[in-house]
């Protein structure tokens, strides 16, 4: 019997179990997909949608036994207003320079990646990356990239983002900055400046990654209200009790 070839066919494997980098005593497996073809840009959206994280070609949800914890959290953009402190972050940067190129790795960009590495993930896998390993992070994409770069006032490269755009949003894959330049907040500052970018291009939605309460890891991103998250029935807003997000904020000019 002749069967016609399963040419938009997909594969999800599952990953074996390791110890939970975030919650300890806990094992993580995750859920894969490789984005492959004509048609990873489309399937990317949709796993988006569903929760999924990218990384290189990889799109990954925790698949954790016993445990739901993670959720993938969005800012909605269109609805977001600073709060006091975001908006003295916003001024304490007001000289940086942005610009917003193709995926393509530097040296210059590793050598701020591995500093940020040594002083903030000093013994977890990243930190062990080498120039390569960092070009693959950026330039193997098999969607639409891109990698925004801030300079200081002497073009002094700062901090970079690796960002991907969605039917919706943007997504938010890997972020590292001068780890002496820790007062100026940049790693707040790159979000801050994505949801701009998101408004500026119509886009509703500025995806954060995974966010698990309690974790001090993660607790940044429940600084950015309002905010989703992706649960078992689809994605609902977060209240500040759920996230412990109080701060009053201020309005925003549309």
């Amino acid at each position: 019997m002749k069967h016609d070839p399963l040419h938009n066919a997909r594969f999800f494997f599952a990953t074996a179990p390791l110890p939970c980098p975030y919650l300890p005593g806990r094992i993580e497996r995750r859920v894969v997909t490789e984005l492959m073809g004509r048609d990873a840009s489309v399937v990317h959206d949709q796993l988006s949608l569903a929760g999924f994280r990218r990384s290189h070609n990889i799109a990954y949800v925790p698949a954790c036994p016993g445990c739901q914890a993670c959720h993938a959290v969005r800012v909605r953009a269109d609805e977001f207003s600073p709060s006091r402190s975001h908006r003295r972050i916003l001024n304490r940067n007001s000289d940086l320079r942005v610009e917003e190129k193709a995926p393509e790795a530097t040296d210059e960009q590793f050598a701020v990646f591995a500093a940020y590495q040594d002083s903030r993930h000093a013994g977890g896998d990243m930190a062990k990356m080498d120039s390569q390993d960092y070009q693959a992070l950026v330039e193997d994409t098999p969607v639409d990239t891109s990698l925004v770069e801030f300079r200081d006032p002497d073009g002094i490269l700062v901090a970079g983002c690796l960002i991907d755009r969605v039917e919706n949003g943007l997504s938010a894959v890997y972020s590292f900055f001068d780890p002496e330049l820790h007062r100026n907040s940049l790693g707040t500052y790159m979000i801050l400046w994505m949801i701009g970018r998101a408004r500026e291009l119509n886009l509703r939605y500025v995806y954060l990654g995974f966010w698990i309460a309690g974790s001090s890891k993660m607790s940044y991103k429940a600084k950015f209200h309002p905010l989703e998250a992706r649960m078992a029935n689809g994605w609902r807003a977060l209240t500040a009790e759920e996230t412990g997000f109080g701060e009053p904020k201020t309005a925003v000019a549309r």
